[in-house]
């Protein structure tokens, strides 16, 4: 295994001055601010705030993440901003499992924030992950996932110290209740995380969907159709939201989903939207104001769904408010720009 060392800031510096060197001076400037405040175990970090509007900025940006370590710090008031940053970035990243240990560490006090510590190996997937954005690559094809596969991937015989869903929504229009644009409808799906007591993690990224038996399948004229469980790791989301949550809670979702195999979809009333919304409540997650109306037809659907986000029409049912949800709506953020 590839170890990962703290890096002090005197050899940081001199990393980032030699990669500064070619760059405009504004660019150097706001850089420079940003690793003054780089930390030192213990402390807090500051991302860089660039414009990315171009290749270099891009590549500083990629350069100062490859160079980050993760302190394993516990809660305190002024680091929880950026720890919420970070849970953000990754997010975007798909790294879901360290977004949401990052997002631990904004929590009150608590053991499990000490015992799902950031590790080697999420130091490790940050750098495999940040060399597949170096070039603009084509959206690999949806693969089929077997309802088999989805639960053997977290019934890997290790014990476990913790469990999280998120909830995922790619509106056909971000940032708008439109059930459509021109024949894209959108997407909702599902993301489950086990954390291990070796450090290690089970996660899936997966969504209910068509599987369409001709032309005209899941269309307002012949909305039923066969049906079909799909890998959504890379899949785009316009708005998430995650929680920890128990071992029942956890395998009641794994049970849902074994119910939806070979369950019929319906364009209406078992769509996408309507599995992960029963997975979202299965997990203490209750959403209102889903619904709309369209053609011959009417249901939750992702547009509704990301706009009642948007709007904080949702609520933790453990503590009957937002408290202990992992949000993220944020339009236009600096690694959004990086994957575009």
């Amino acid at each position: 295994m590839t170890k990962y060392s703290p890096i002090t800031f005197k050899s940081f510096l001199i990393v980032v001055m030699v990669g500064l060197a070619p760059f405009a001076a504004n660019a150097q400037q706001e850089l420079a601010a940003s690793f003054e405040r780089f930390h030192d175990a213990g402390q807090t970090v500051s991302l860089p705030a660039m414009s990315l509007k171009n290749r270099a900025e891009k590549q500083q940006l990629l350069d100062f993440l490859k160079q980050l370590h993760l302190p394993d710090v516990p809660y305190n008031e002024p680091a929880d901003q950026q720890w919420n940053k970070l849970a953000g970035l990754f997010t975007r990243l798909r790294l879901y499992p360290l977004a949401m240990k990052c997002f631990l560490k904004t929590l009150t006090p608590d053991s499990l924030a000490r015992n799902i510590p950031v590790t080697d190996d999420d130091q490790f997937n940050i750098e495999r992950r940040l060399k597949r954005f170096r070039t603009k690559k084509k959206r690999s094809k949806e693969m089929v996932v077997k309802v088999d596969q989805i639960v053997e991937t977290f019934h890997d015989d290790k014990p476990a110290l913790a469990y999280a869903m998120i909830l995922h929504v790619k509106q056909p229009l971000r940032g708008t209740p439109k059930v459509h644009n021109l024949v894209y409808t959108g997407h909702t799906f599902i993301t489950l995380i086990k954390f291990n007591k070796d450090s290690s993690y089970a996660v899936l990224s997966f969504g209910f969907g068509p599987h369409k038996d001709n032309l005209l399948s899941a269309t307002p004229l012949m909305p039923s159709t066969s049906s079909k469980f799909t890998d959504d790791g890379s899949h785009d989301w316009d708005e998430v939201v995650g929680k920890f949550i128990s071992k029942r809670r956890f395998e009641k979702i794994l049970e849902l989903t074994r119910q939806y195999d070979g369950l019929n979809y319906h364009l209406s009333t078992n769509n996408c939207t309507d599995f992960g919304l029963k997975a979202a409540e299965m997990a203490g997650l209750k959403i209102r104001d889903t619904k709309s109306s369209w053609l011959l037809g009417g249901g939750n659907n992702p547009g509704a769904t990301g706009e009642s986000i948007l709007l904080g029409k949702f609520t933790n049912t453990d503590t009957g408010n937002l408290d202990r949800l992992y949000i993220d709506t944020t339009r236009n953020t600096l690694i959004k720009r990086l994957l575009n």
